[in-house]
């Protein structure tokens, strides 16, 4: 029964939840309506022959900025900002080098 009370208990939260849910079904509908018509010039920009030089100018970018950042911060302590820092490097490094590699292998 506390399933169908938690839009009046937390409406704020609920109403969070609800939105990304929306932002994701949204995202996926315009990605499934992409091949159907005209690709925004953002999305010709980074799937031409060049977008392997785009991606090469992330990843240089990617690294200097986290490789600086870790360095900056404190390394000692369970409450150092050093592991949320390497936790978007992680992440945001992925996608960068995902992108890198579709580029050059996509040629």
């Amino acid at each position: 029964m506390q399933l169908f009370t938690v839009a009046f208990q937390h409406p704020i939260e609920f109403g969070i939840a609800t939105a990304l849910v929306a932002a994701i079904i949204l995202a996926v509908l315009l990605a499934v309506l992409s091949t159907e018509g005209a690709k925004p010039r953002w999305v010709r920009a980074i799937t031409n022959p060049n977008a392997k030089i785009l991606f090469g100018l992330l990843f240089i970018g990617w690294a200097v900025v986290f490789g600086v950042a870790l360095q900056l911060v404190p390394h000692e302590g369970a409450n150092s900002p050093y592991g949320g820092i390497g936790l978007i490097a992680l992440f945001t490094g992925f996608f960068v080098m995902m992108g890198f590699l579709w580029a050059v292998i996509g040629e």
